[in-house]
């Protein structure tokens, strides 16, 4: 099973999250960390402007019971808060096992986005997997359940309509513009930025009819979306030009720090002449510094003040969010039960290899004794005889095995078998037993092995 621990827009406020936040280029670093200094041998980094969350899985062949997997999440805890101040630890949530599987589930489904229903997150955490995959930090226990986390994703956005119309940080963004302003046409807007965000609200501004200025870092970039949508390419030396006539800016950048500061607001205050600004700070860590709010004439809204609009606007997919609660709760289920099947195979494959090694023995000194006057045809009929009777002998114990894979005495029947028939643990002979989730030819046909004939 695996473990969860971070931080989102439900646990903590966006001047906690951005201490934590995870540029692109600095995920696998994060992964490094955190398999150096704590018990986690599989990561992957979660790292968006509402959430950032570490989820991983013990190394293989290590037993998974719930106090190693609350010693994994303690361990990431402390790693996570030593990047932040103290404000940081007590934000932080644990979760493992199932609760951790549940809420990697939600997270996919945009059930615990500050805008649900909001498609990118699936994205996101697609991305998340890929670079933790090439990296090297995703094995078979935290692969299955990233690849499954996106699939019930995918399902409830087929199933339901909790995706239904536009829905993301970026509408909600312009939806607050357009209640400050009330029409936007002849309003003068600078989008700061020029990312997936920043394209998405640059996009709704213009159709609600803003003059359009797009500043970006990359001149390339920038002339680009404001050729797409209509807009007005400025320099990035231009920025603080652009504040003199803007009556809206709207900042979504991936910059560690603040590219709209308090000098240059209140510089470009005395300029402006009384005029009003609006400022909607959708980046995290945050763009602007949140001390110009203190300005006359200055209005700041970064993305925590964006959820009262949420919760406004989404007042009527209650009943579609609750469909995809019962769709995520049954896939829960679902994975938890073939987990556990899958986490009895070591030992049926063990229980059938010592069974069919110790008849194979038998049936060798036969053959080089009493039996050495055998031909080949008599010879691969006792083989196939021998194979029949380890089929027969092992259905029974390997079909309840698989029934009381779910059920509370599964662990002492397996520990039953191991002492009886001197079976290893399968961390002591890593070449010879089947590892969990990664099931041989072998392991699938005792898997789906039938009543012998």
């Amino acid at each position: 099973m695996i473990v969860c621990v971070g931080l989102s827009h439900r646990t903590a406020p966006v001047e906690v999250r951005e201490q934590l936040a995870v540029r692109r280029d600095d995920v696998t670093a994060v992964i490094d960390a955190i398999r150096q200094s704590t018990p986690a041998g599989e990561v992957a980094v979660l790292s968006t402007c509402n959430r950032v969350e570490v989820y991983a899985a013990l190394p293989r062949g290590t037993k998974a019971d719930a106090a190693a997997l609350e010693e994994t999440a303690r361990a990431i805890a402390a790693q996570l808060a030593s990047r932040g101040d103290a404000s940081v630890g007590p934000a932080l949530m644990r979760r493992h096992g199932m609760e951790a599987l549940r809420h990697l589930f939600r997270v996919a489904s945009s059930l615990d986005s500050l805008v649900p229903g909001e498609p990118q997150i699936l994205g996101q955490l697609k991305e998340a997997m890929v670079m933790a995959t090439e990296h090297g930090s995703v094995g078979p226990t935290l692969g299955r359940a990233l690849h499954k986390a996106l699939t019930v994703g995918k399902r409830v956005r087929t199933e339901t309509q909790i995706g239904a119309g536009q829905v993301s940080i970026s509408n909600v963004a312009v939806e607050l513009a357009g209640q400050i302003f009330g029409d936007l046409r002849g309003r003068s807007a600078v989008m700061v930025g020029a990312g997936e965000m920043a394209e998405g609200a640059a996009k709704l501004l213009v159709k609600q009819g803003a003059r359009l200025i797009v500043v970006n870092r990359s001149s390339e970039r920038a002339r680009k979306l404001a050729a797409e949508v209509g807009g007005e390419p400025r320099d990035w030396g231009e920025l603080n030009w652009c504040l003199l006539e803007a009556d809206i800016v709207v900042t979504s950048t991936s910059s560690p720090t603040f590219v709209i500061t308090h000098e240059a607001l209140k510089t470009a205050r005395k300029a402006r002449r009384g005029k009003n600004l609006f400022l909607i700070d959708i980046a995290v860590p945050r763009d602007v510094d949140p001390a110009v709010g203190a300005l006359d004439g200055v209005y700041l809204y970064d993305i925590d003040d964006l959820e009262q609009i949420v919760a406004e606007s989404l007042a009527g997919r209650g009943a579609e969010a609750a469909r995809a609660e019962k769709i995520v709760e049954a896939e829960v289920a679902a994975y938890d039960a073939k987990e556990a099947t899958l986490g009895m195979s070591p030992i049926i494959v063990g229980l059938r290899a010592r069974v069919r090694a110790t008849l194979s023995a038998e049936l060798e000194r036969s053959l080089g004794g009493k039996l050495k006057h055998l031909g080949p045809t008599e010879r691969d009929a006792l083989t196939t005889m021998l194979d029949a009777a380890t089929n027969k002998l092992c259905h029974h114990p390997s079909s309840r095995l698989r029934a009381l894979a779910t059920d509370a005495r599964g662990g002492d029947y397996v520990d039953v078998l191991r002492d009886l028939f001197d079976l290893r643990e399968p961390s002591e002979s890593p070449d010879d037993e089947p590892v969990r989730g990664s099931a041989t030819r072998e392991d699938a046909h005792v898997l789906e092995e039938k009543e012998p004939s």
